[in-house]
């Protein structure tokens, strides 16, 4: 450690060159993957992926809006540069719901999804670039904060800190580094792969065999093979397929009666499915399936993915905009609102707007902004009056 090292290191100080720790290094490229199979791999299981494609598309799917805290009120602010972003794009090549599906589709695979903060030379917000967790190396400073060294693809890397980037993470292990669910839960997402690959496999395979040929005389080897290639020229294939087969010498043909029910296969896959949405705490009917689902509790598991799924997840990412975006005592704010996946059935929901009418709760004007309706206005005559 040179001297500037050893006086930043007591003064508290950290520096952007500061040397990374060998171990963090050698582990920080795979963060967030478990050694049975990785983030990309587990999207071949098609429950991973529609669980992770549900979550990440229906938080962007839904208004994003920023507040201002004026004393006891809170102002919509429609000058604040987030609010432009959350419009325009984050970027010329990337829009506000494309930015969030890929920060949660990393967090919830990996463990973590980072951004860089683009900001303008006097320090203006100015937009994000996403940054795929595979290119990120992380380092711990001298300060004990962590830092991002990220590929640029060409053999260099550059160094961002805490502040220069939204880092939305999965629950840490103490390191401040997100670990992948699918780390974690290891041995389900093995074991499901490996119903996958049987069940592959079994398909592939004819699923069963067709049938055994038995023969009352014994057979020797030369026998055996000229009757094996026999029959697999006139009897195997689609082209063959439903060709009448004719035996001599006392053989005899028994069909096979395995089938995939047998074999529990069908059971497996089905649990597996289960077992994945109960890690990404997503409602079965949400990724197809069906096999306990009524009309009435389809959609009770909208509103219970919204409070227990999504809620979680929007917060998160309020609180990392809280950090990384708003200056501290700013009294600017992120807002994910949710409140249409918590509306209900329009029955419900206008019983409710009536009740808060009669009670003196809201106003109809009020009424009809919630539903996204302009104002209504008064007749020019009733406001001569």
């Amino acid at each position: 450690m040179t001297l500037i090292d050893r006086i930043a290191s007591w003064a508290g100080f950290e520096r952007r060159n500061d040397a990374a720790d060998p171990s963090w290094s050698a582990l920080a490229p795979n963060i967030g993957y478990c050694g049975a199979i990785s983030a990309r791999a587990a999207e071949n299981l098609s429950a991973v992926a529609a669980c992770s494609t549900v979550i990440a598309t229906s938080l962007a799917s839904i208004p994003a809006l920023v507040y201002r805290r004026q004393g006891g009120n809170r102002i919509e602010a429609m000058g604040h540069p987030l609010y432009r972003i959350t419009r325009q794009g984050v970027n010329e090549a990337m829009t506000w719901p494309d930015f969030v599906e890929h920060m949660l589709s990393s967090a919830l695979l990996s463990g973590n999804g980072l951004a860089e903060i683009m900001r303008t030379t006097n320090g203006a917000l100015a937009g994000f670039r996403f940054i795929p967790w595979g290119m990120v190396t992380v380092v711990q400073l001298a300060s004990g904060r962590l830092a991002f060294d990220v590929a640029d693809g060409r053999g260099g890397t550059r160094r961002l800190l805490p502040e220069e980037v939204l880092h939305l993470r999965d629950r840490t292990d103490g390191n401040g580094v997100g670990v992948s669910r699918l780390s974690r839960a290891a041995d389900v997402i093995s074991a499901v792969q490996a119903t996958n690959g049987f069940a592959r496999n079994f398909l592939e395979n004819g699923g069963r065999p067709g049938g055994v040929i038995k023969s009352a005389q014994p057979l020797t080897q030369e026998q055996l093979e000229l009757l094996r290639s026999q029959f697999h020229a006139k009897y195997s294939g689609t082209a063959n397929a439903g060709r009448t087969l004719i035996l001599d010498h006392g053989m005899e043909w028994t069909a096979a009666q395995i089938s995939p029910e047998d074999a529990e296969l069908l059971e497996s896959r089905k649990f597996g499915v289960e077992e994945i949405c109960r890690l990404f705490q997503v409602p079965p009917p949400l990724v197809q399936d069906y096999s306990h689902n009524t009309f009435t509790n389809s959609e009770t598991a909208g509103r219970w993915f919204a409070m227990f799924t999504l809620a979680p997840w929007a917060r998160k990412i309020e609180a990392e905009f809280a950090r990384s975006v708003f200056s501290t005592g700013s009294g600017f704010e992120l807002e994910l609102d949710l409140s249409g996946f918590l509306r209900g059935d329009p029955t419900t929901r206008w019983n409710a707007h009536k009740i808060a009418l009669e009670a003196g709760v809201l106003t109809a004007n009020e009424v009809r902004e919630i539903e996204g309706w302009n104002p209504k206005t008064e007749p020019a005559s009733e406001q001569a009056e």
